[in-house]
């Protein structure tokens, strides 16, 4: 038998290893007429250099405007200087959220361009420039929203519009390489090219419906700022933000030269023009007071925002301020509700000179922040504001229910507005802490010869055990009580009951008279 020859086929002659080829070597598909299959990997419109530089610059703004999107975040909860805005910020926070989805979705399907992805990009950088046009061209608008929200919407825009032109090279760049290496433009897509194309339209078509839904909200927004209010808006915390600030009456002078005291209302939950001021108002006709003023918080009604943190402290402060600038002068009642009592206690503390008696209604305790306080509160307003943008309730309402402009600025559908959610997710960041810490200080210098009344909700008293604790522990606030009334059919808005009304104007009355006999002994 010949010897086997070894040498051409060592496979033959030692076992296989994890360099032997398990199947045999398939011959290189060649060419026809010098292209290439169309299928074939080579075949792609990165092999351009303009393309590929395309793709660079859409992950380059990409990274960009992730920067963008963490500061503004934070911004929500600590505004780093320069970035605070005179409005919610979470319009700013909105549009870069949909430029970093733009930028996703192109990068995503980058290299499966289509028509119908370059007509809904087209249509979502018209309505975003439309919103570029509201917010600059509205006064109040360009106001609030300041140089983040302006920058922020400009940047959408210009955004959305390199995505339509990015798509568009790339589909020439596809074209082009197909031609040059198959030798005709590629007409087929394949059924994960069709399901790519199908999943980033339905995106986009998403993306129209929210900047719609926005563009809405905006309008609405400028359709509101020219609600005519009373008083004037004022600058303060070093020209940063302007808050609203009304006077109703005159002040009168007795015989003895005594100035009638001003009262200075101090709204609880909701804007002081909602129903809290028209008690005031009703007890101004009726002559028991001859003079009260009223604010607007930051972010309620027509006052702007204030940076965060804010507290009620800080609050105080401003209404001093605006006061002062107003040329307002004392002495001063005041008469506050619920949360606004911890605002209006820090200002009697800080202002005991010139506050001749307090009147609280159903305050809210110390020692009851902590309800206000907590992480589940915070983290809902934290998104109820992160998608009022979108304005569903404000739009429905608007189109549907008759909501006026009254309804959403100061009335029953305020609490649907960015500001309004913004300045309620500010108190509840710092209410058992920087809040709570300012209301304590303040009771330990609260002057105790200061008059005091309290008017509790009958209903929060028998439903909650340690809301009348507190309220009993408030009447200790001072050393000169006047009165603690129970109503006992009133909710916590004990004036939206009649026989709150007449307990709270009677009770009113009863402290202007005692305010007047410290003025004398003090001389104020």
């Amino acid at each position: 038998m010949a010897p086997t020859n070894t040498r051409s086929h060592p496979s033959r002659s030692r076992e296989p290893n994890e360099r032997d080829r398990l199947l045999p070597s398939q011959p290189r598909r060649e060419p026809v007429d010098g292209y290439l299959d169309p299928d074939d990997p080579a075949v792609s419109p990165y092999n351009l250099w303009s393309v590929r530089a395309l793709r660079f610059f859409s992950v380059f703004f990409l990274a960009l405007t992730f920067l963008w999107w963490v500061l503004l975040l934070v911004s929500i909860f600590v505004s780093p200087p320069g970035l605070n805005t005179r409005g919610s910020g979470f319009f700013d926070f909105s549009f870069t959220t949909l430029t970093t989805g733009l930028l996703l979705n192109s990068l995503l399907f980058f290299s499966n361009p289509s028509l119908a992805m370059r007509v809904c990009q087209a249509i979502i950088a018209v309505l975003l420039l439309v919103d570029v046009i509201l917010i600059t061209s509205v006064t109040r608008l360009r106001f609030e929203e300041s140089a983040p929200g302006i920058a922020s919407v400009v940047w959408a825009t210009v955004i959305a519009m390199w995505c339509v032109f990015q798509d568009r090279i790339v589909a020439w760049g596809k074209r082009e390489e197909e031609e040059r290496l198959t030798g005709r433009p590629e007409t087929r897509r394949t059924l994960k090219e069709w399901l790519g194309v199908l999943v980033a339209t339905i995106i986009l078509v998403l993306y129209i419906i929210i900047v719609l839904l926005m563009t809405g909200t905006l309008a609405l927004r400028a359709r509101d700022a020219g609600l005519d209010m009373d008083g004037t808006r004022y600058y303060v915390d070093g020209d940063k933000y302007q808050v609203h600030l009304a006077c109703v009456g005159e002040i009168r002078t007795d015989a003895a030269g005594a100035r009638s005291p001003t009262i200075l209302i101090e709204a609880g939950e909701d804007p002081s023009e909602y129903d809290f001021e028209h008690w005031a108002y009703n007890a101004y006709q009726n002559g028991t007071i001859d003079r009260y003023c009223y604010w607007d918080r930051p972010g309620y009604a027509w006052s702007d925002n204030a940076p965060s943190p804010h507290s009620a402290g800080m609050s105080a402060d401003n209404l001093a301020e605006a006061l002062a600038i107003a040329g307002e002068q004392g002495p001063w009642i005041c008469v506050s509700a619920g949360y606004g009592s911890i605002v209006s206690r820090i200002f009697s503390a800080r202002h005991f000179r010139d506050v001749v008696g307090i009147m609280l209604i159903d305050p809210l305790h110390e020692d009851l922040l902590h309800r206000l306080a907590s992480p589940v509160r915070g983290f809902v307003l934290w998104g109820w504001g992160i998608i009022s943008p979108l304005g569903i309730q404000r739009l429905t309402g608007a189109v549907f229910g008759g909501i006026s402009r009254e309804d959403r600025v100061y009335g029953k559908r305020a609490y649907q507005g960015g500001k309004f959610i913004k300045a309620q997710l500010q108190e509840n960041l710092v209410a058992d802490s920087l809040t709570r810490s300012e209301v304590s200080s303040a009771r330990t210098i609260q002057t105790p010869d200061t008059p005091l009344v309290i008017v509790s909700s009958g209903i929060s008293t028998r439903r909650d055990g340690e809301w009348e604790a507190k309220q009993k522990d408030l009447t200790k606030l001072t050393d000169r009580l006047v009165s603690w009334d129970v109503v006992n059919k009133a909710p916590h808005y004990v004036w939206r009951t009649l026989e709150g009304r007449q307990v709270m104007e009677k009770r009113l009355g009863e402290l202007v008279k005692a305010s007047r006999k410290v003025q004398y002994e003090v001389g104020v």
